[in-house]
């Protein structure tokens, strides 16, 4: 098969994260599989217009802040040139709504999750307001696609909206196992060590980590925050940081090369996060293949991620004291620690990204013949 996907971003893009990641595995898996794929996504400083990742063929167009109008011109011009048996398009963010200019191609619609009123905790409310309509329009648009969603919670939230259950089908991301093993993997440290990993954004909220911190790290004045990642959202964090008086015990990381951010993990005793929504949460599954259990917001995305009582503790939104209280259970007992890291390794073992692809590529045939047979995947 030959497949179009879209994207706001590709894998090589600073900005990319779990949704790139996610969409990156089963394309590329894809062309392993002897397919070819063409990607249409956003440019970025080094770029540039054309490039192949993987044997995925790249095409950019536009800042990302612009893509959902920058991006569809260069579909239809793909889409005229070359002949494509799918769409597959990644909504992430605005949607592209190929459905209305895909012709006779079907197109399945890859959905992490949808942001909902979540958005308004990230942005100004014109711009929330602008996303949040977008996304309502996702059920009629693409009524007559088939939906890939990385989670139940997101399976339940289409739903919810009135997109056809029969028309959803939930693939469970993987896990590059090997990423994450270590054959000298450092000892944990000797003082409790909890971390962070996210994008900085403000919808993450991150400074409900910062905050229960504060309250853990009265009971353990030892106690140390380290928050990995990059985004808009740092100098926020860090003020508040600061009125907290944490500066000589929080450590925001920033990016960190692959091999060192692995290494930090297993030195990790706890993995915080205070996330209103996810699609599923997939740092904490990569927390927990280096035997990190997770305290982590009874959300969408997370109560999928997260074993509550067996791989980590899920806890109300926004409750910085019951995410302290639990993370200090799990610092004051080593055996409960051990334990639930245990547990936690045990359960990230069971996701494997050939699975994921298989299972995707499966759906996406499926959809092409389907889609063939009908001979227009679009609304009509």
């Amino acid at each position: 098969m030959r497949i179009l996907a879209v994207n706001w971003r590709d894998i090589g893009d600073p900005l990319s994260g779990g949704a790139e990641q996610h969409l990156h595995h089963i394309l590329a898996g894809a062309v392993r599989r002897g397919w070819q794929v063409d990607l249409c996504c956003a440019d970025y400083p080094g770029g540039g217009p054309r490039g192949n990742v993987d044997g995925v063929e790249v095409h950019r167009r536009g800042h990302w802040a612009v893509a959902n109008f920058a991006v569809p011109p260069l579909v239809r011009q793909l889409l005229r040139r070359n002949r494509y048996d799918l769409i597959v398009e990644d909504i992430n963010k605005v949607p592209f709504y190929t459905p209305l200019y895909a012709g006779k191609v079907p197109v399945v619609a890859v959905v992490p999750h949808l942001f909902g009123k979540t958005v308004y905790r990230e942005t100004n409310p014109a711009v929330a307001t602008y996303v949040y309509a977008a996304e309502s329009l996702v059920p009629r648009v693409y009524r007559h696609c088939e939906f890939e969603v990385i989670s139940p919670s997101t399976r339940d939230d289409l739903v919810s909206r009135g997109v056809d259950p029969a028309r959803v089908t939930t693939i469970l991301c993987g896990l590059e196992h090997q990423r994450f093993r270590l054959d000298d993997p450092p000892p944990r440290s000797e003082t409790p060590l909890l971390v962070s990993w996210s994008r900085l954004r403000r919808y993450k909220s991150l400074d409900v980590a910062i905050r229960a911190f504060d309250l853990v790290q009265r009971e353990l004045p030892a106690a140390r925050l380290l928050i990995m990642g990059r985004g808009p959202d740092e100098g926020r964090l860090r003020a508040l940081t600061a009125r907290l008086g944490l500066q000589d015990k929080v450590e925001f990381r920033g990016f960190q090369p692959w091999d060192e951010l692995v290494r930090t993990l297993h030195r990790c005793h706890v993995f915080l996060n205070p996330s209103p929504k996810e699609g599923w949460g997939l740092t904490v599954v990569e927390a927990n293949c280096c035997g990190l259990p997770a305290v982590a917001t009874d959300a969408p995305g997370l109560r999928d991620s997260v074993r509550d009582g067996q791989t980590g503790v899920l806890v109300p939104y926004g409750d910085e004291r019951a995410m302290a209280e639990h993370a200090l259970l799990l610092l004051r007992d080593r055996d409960y620690l051990d334990r639930m890291g245990a547990a936690a390794r045990l359960w990230a073992g069971t996701f494997d990204w050939d699975r994921c692809v298989d299972e995707s590529l499966a759906l996406f045939r499926r959809a092409s013949v389907a889609g063939a047979g009908h001979g227009h995947g679009g609304p009509r």
